[in-house]
């Protein structure tokens, strides 16, 4: 189901817990960095996932979305485009609620495919960005 409504995507952020963060990067100046730090600051539980970023104990970072032990609410990705349906593959075989492909980033393909298995899907848009936009008070 294709979100394209404020409604619909206040809804989105304001029922979800846990966002796992594909192509984090540990660099603090990366958009992917910058929005995970914002949504851990704003109340979410964050799993950062890069399989080639180290790991601390202060940040955990995970190799893959099968090594995140919890149910995972929105998969939120930071890919090129032509990466966009391995990583829907993937939250599709963990079970994750949703898959937000950021701002710039469009797959129609995998998009429909996510779509097509029950996830919710926003595409091309900044989950910071909405957040800040439609939830500005939390």
């Amino acid at each position: 189901m294709r979100l394209t409504t404020d409604e619909e995507i206040r809804q989105l952020l304001q029922e979800a817990q846990h966002v796992a963060v594909v192509g984090w990067s540990p660099k603090p100046d990366r958009p992917s960095h910058e929005v995970a730090a914002y949504l851990k600051a704003h109340g979410y539980t964050v799993y950062p996932v890069n399989p080639t970023a180290p790991s601390a104990p202060e940040q955990p970072v995970f190799a893959d979305l099968t090594a995140i032990q919890v149910p995972i609410d929105i998969v939120d990705v930071f890919r090129r485009p032509e990466d966009v349906p391995e990583v829907v593959e993937a939250a599709i075989a963990v079970g994750a609620k949703a898959i937000w492909i950021q701002l710039g980033i469009v797959n129609e393909e995998a998009a429909q495919r996510a779509s097509a298995a029950g996830l919710k899907v926003v595409m091309d848009r900044c989950m910071k960005l909405e957040h800040e936009r439609l939830m500005p008070a939390e």
